[in-house]
């Protein structure tokens, strides 16, 4: 047991490692590793765990690593996934804040992370592509959609309230399509 929860920390410690950008730009990374690589779960079980972690206090990133875990080894495989994902930014921060002062001038690093934006920026815009293929595969979800992104975007309303509006939107909307349905049948 201990092998296989070294084996998860060591997996997401290196994912949190090359991840820059948070949860969304380490959606290709899971997609290659827990997916293809692993058959661990399928792509729609990571979207759902996406969309649970955006309503959920925290960092997406390190909640869906906990639900992976969680799903492969319950409690001990969720702690070991959380602490592989977040071991790499304490490392990383502590470095950076004890260097700080010689790096936040160097013009080198300066480029460096403008680098890094504009690929993080790639990276989130494959994740949106990836999740608006697996959970927008009708008109209502892209009505959903555009709402949502207009709401998001212009007003001030909580993406808590907006991910669980949506939820009970879509709990609705597949319930009136089944009892449509049922009631197509009995006529």
């Amino acid at each position: 047991m201990f092998s296989k929860l070294l084996g998860i920390y060591i997996l997401f410690f290196r994912m949190g490692a090359v991840t820059f950008g948070g949860g969304y730009a380490m959606l290709p990374v899971l997609r290659r590793e827990i997916v293809q690589s692993r058959q661990w779960m399928d792509e729609e079980t990571i979207m759902d765990f996406y969309a649970l972690s955006q309503g959920l206090p925290g960092i997406i990133a390190v909640n869906v690593s906990v639900f992976i875990g969680y799903r492969r080894h319950k409690v001990p495989g969720a702690a070991a996934a959380a602490l592989g994902m977040v071991s790499p930014c304490i490392i990383i921060i502590s470095v950076i804040a004890f260097l700080l002062a010689g790096f936040q001038d160097n013009i080198y690093v300066q480029y460096a992370l403008a680098g890094i934006s504009v690929c993080v920026a790639a990276l989130i815009l494959d994740a949106v592509i990836s999740m608006w293929k697996k959970g927008v595969k009708d008109i209502f979800g892209i009505i959903l959609c555009l709402v949502m992104l207009i709401l998001s975007t212009f007003t001030k309303i909580s993406p808590i309230l907006l991910v669980i509006a949506c939820a009970l939107l879509g709990v609705a909307a597949k319930r009136m399509k089944r009892d449509a349905g049922t009631r197509g049948d009995a006529a």
